[in-house]
């Protein structure tokens, strides 16, 4: 049986390999750290969809001829998926009534939506929503998905221009203490809405520039080292929420204005500053 992995020829040996599904876990196990993924599979110059895969999975090496392997990076196959759904939005928004039937008859079967499934689930479950009419209105949903393409694209861009908002949610965990005092809990629910999504979107672009090759983990943030900052930050996030939860005013305050303010924008500041490149 010839093997190949994007149309090259591949030196695998085949030791207790019995069947398809165990080859291509076997590669999977190969492909973990190296931030790619199986993509496509040809098996005897038939192409395999996402449909069939788990019956061919069961299908004996020994009957087979030939198995070509197409392996991409996981951002290539990211910024697939998301120009994927976004196109699959602007049909539902702009098409005809038998146009979104097959979108939402379709939408679950799909090679997008299963990697979006597993690889990126809250768009998934978002735009899952937006399909079947129970969520964000299709332009809304889209506008999620051209930031996360940006983000993709390039990481360094997006970190510029979330400067702003940086300070402005820096600002208002300041001002917890007093929002709380004065009664003003909804815009304190506000805050706290606003420094989880920055806080996620800070983590997401730290992701994407190690995919990019960045060696992310030699930045020192506040004299720690860079895992180090996080973990603790991780930490003081959770002990927020989960005073939020309680209820408990005095705690959310001190923790806001005093921890996580701060540490956001020194987190920021020493992602954002290139020098660490070179």
């Amino acid at each position: 049986m010839d093997i190949s992995i994007n149309e090259q020829p591949a030196d695998i040996v085949l030791e207790s390999e019995k069947t398809v599904g165990d080859l291509l876990s076997g590669i999977e196990e190969w492909l973990q750290g190296s931030a790619n993924r199986i993509s496509g599979l040809r098996i005897d110059g038939h192409t395999i969809n996402a449909v069939s895969l788990p019956e061919v999975c069961e299908q004996d090496l020994q009957n087979i001829t030939s198995i070509d392997i197409t392996v991409s990076s996981w951002q290539d196959l990211a910024l697939e998926a998301l120009v994927n759904i976004r196109e699959d939005l602007k049909i539902y928004e702009t098409g005809s009534f038998e146009e979104q039937r097959h979108i939402k008859d379709s939408w679950e079967a799909s090679v997008t939506a299963h990697f979006l499934a597993e690889q990126i689930p809250d768009i998934f479950v978002l735009a899952h929503k937006t399909i079947l009419g129970e969520g964000l209105a299709p332009g809304d949903m889209t506008r999620i998905i051209d930031e996360r393409i940006r983000e993709l694209i390039d990481p360094f861009a997006e970190l510029k221009n979330i400067s702003a908002l940086i300070s402005d949610v820096a600002v208002r965990l300041e001002d917890i203490p007093l929002d709380i005092q004065t009664g003003k809990d909804s815009k304190v629910a506000e805050t706290v809405q606003f420094f989880s999504h920055i806080v996620d979107k800070l983590f997401r672009l730290v992701r994407f520039l190690r995919l990019q090759g960045y060696v992310v983990d030699t930045i020192s943030v506040d004299t720690l080292p860079f895992n180090s900052f996080i973990d603790a930050f991780s930490a003081i996030l959770k002990e927020l929420l989960t005073a939020y939860e309680a209820q408990d005013a005095v705690l959310v305050g001190d923790l806001a204005e005093y921890e996580l303010a701060p540490r956001l924008l020194k987190l920021y500041s020493a992602i954002n500053d290139k020098g660490w490149m070179t």
